[in-house]
């Protein structure tokens, strides 16, 4: 299914179901005490639908929940495409992952079904609903048939209206970053004062992930070693992956021609560059090749054949230059130094966690653009002034400073 099939459906019918919703529940409540979580909860459920980049940013809240509620079962909710990252990471075993396949219409409206007769045989204590904007996981939040709900509440604000159900409402705070909102929804589970977490405690931002994936070294010496092989002139030099796709949303790719100049600066000054990417960015791969023109920069896009590969070629690489999205975040798993594109999305609220990873922004009048309030449909037509606007020069002096302190070269 298309994402604008998607928007189009969730923001139309799902405000009208979560309208119906939030009257059924209403009536179901009449005369019934507030609910409250169990002392020791036995099942609660994260729902996180986002993109996989989001996967990492709420490992910080997966620590909490496990340190404050060591007795509980997790469970984890997201899009089957998107499920790949929560097992690696081990956010929950295997059969407590719960996956929904939006491909099509008619399978995600089983999948909803099956997955919600699933949760409320448990039964849940609570459920976190991680979204911003998302009808779908408000409404699956109430048919899980958790007691306890915990999500984002617009209150005032407009264009976030998810229904009036979540009895742990937190206000979404476009000024904080989302591991720290991320947080506030584990604060909310056994808040006493309200409304919407006030009594929640001070946090600082998370210094980082708290998330790790355990390789063998020798699994990582073979990958590395295939790597060589397969791509020569990588061999002796340090080594720069560039992710310069923008996925699902091309506005937030920094100029191809920008990259070239970047890496033929690289590769002048002794370096190997590898273009990183799934098999639909080889066109732009093709593309920047061409503008670099040096045999030391290698077309690496399809390479990885799973997220478990992409990092094992990030510990075997020195740095990564990529745009807002996934790469960034996954980075932080490993040693690698990352410097990140920003613009129509904030580095203030969507950064990746640790001190590895360095947010490149221009700083102009509309950047960021893109928010829970626009169902992140920007208004520059395409025209990314807030990345075009960022110059090669100085990124290609960061690269070199970030490469001045090496973690390793292969040999």
């Amino acid at each position: 299914m298309k994402v604008q099939t998607q928007r189009w459906i969730d923001r139309w019918l799902g405000q009208l179901l979560c309208a119906v919703v939030s009257v059924w529940a209403r009536a179901a409540a009449w005369g019934r005490p507030a609910a409250q979580l169990a002392r020791e909860p036995r099942h609660i459920l994260v729902i996180l639908l986002s993109e996989m980049g989001s996967v990492v940013l709420a490992g910080p809240m997966f620590a909490a929940l496990r340190q404050r509620y060591p007795s509980a079962t997790l469970h984890v909710l997201q899009l089957k495409k998107n499920q790949e990252v929560a097992a690696l990471l081990g956010l929950a075993q295997p059969e407590h992952l719960h996956a929904l396949d939006d491909s099509a219409g008619l399978g995600l409206l089983g999948d909803i079904w099956r997955v919600c007769m699933t949760l409320r045989r448990l039964p849940l204590d609570s459920v976190i609903d991680c979204e911003l904007f998302s009808r779908i996981s408000s409404l699956m939040s109430y048919l899980s048939g958790a007691p306890l709900r915990v999500g984002f509440t617009p209150h005032t604000q407009e264009g976030l209206y998810r229904g009036s159900y979540i009895n742990k409402a937190v206000p979404y705070n476009p000024y904080q970053h989302i591991s720290k909102q991320f947080l506030s929804l584990v604060d909310a589970l056994d808040a006493d004062a309200m409304p919407r977490n006030k009594a929640a405690p001070i946090r600082e931002l998370p210094s980082d992930t708290g998330l790790s994936v355990p390789f063998d070294a020798l699994e990582l010496q073979t990958y590395r070693n295939k790597m060589l092989a397969d791509h020569p002139a990588l061999q002796g030099r340090q080594i720069v992956l560039i992710y310069a796709g923008g996925g699902l949303l091309p506005e937030r790719a920094w100029p191809a021609a920008h990259y070239a100049q970047v890496a033929r600066g690289l590769c002048q000054t002794g370096h190997a560059v590898g273009l990183i990417g799934l098999r639909d960015d080889a066109p732009l791969a093709r593309e920047l090749l061409t503008q670099i023109g040096s045999e030391f920069c290698v077309d690496l896009t399809g390479y990885t054949r799973s997220i478990r590969e992409l990092l094992m070629l990030f510990h075997g690489a020195d740095l990564l230059i990529t745009n807002d999205g996934g790469p960034g975040h996954f980075a932080s798993l490993t040693p690698i130094r990352t410097l990140v594109f920003f613009g129509p999305e904030t580095g203030r609220l969507y950064g990746p966690l640790g001190p590895r990873a360095q947010v490149l922004e221009s700083g102009i009048a509309c950047s960021p653009c893109l928010s829970a309030y626009n169902h992140r449909e920007t208004f520059c037509d395409g025209d990314n002034q807030c990345l075009k606007r960022i110059a090669p020069d100085p990124v290609l002096a960061d690269a070199l400073a970030a490469l001045a302190r090496p973690t390793h070269v292969l040999s």
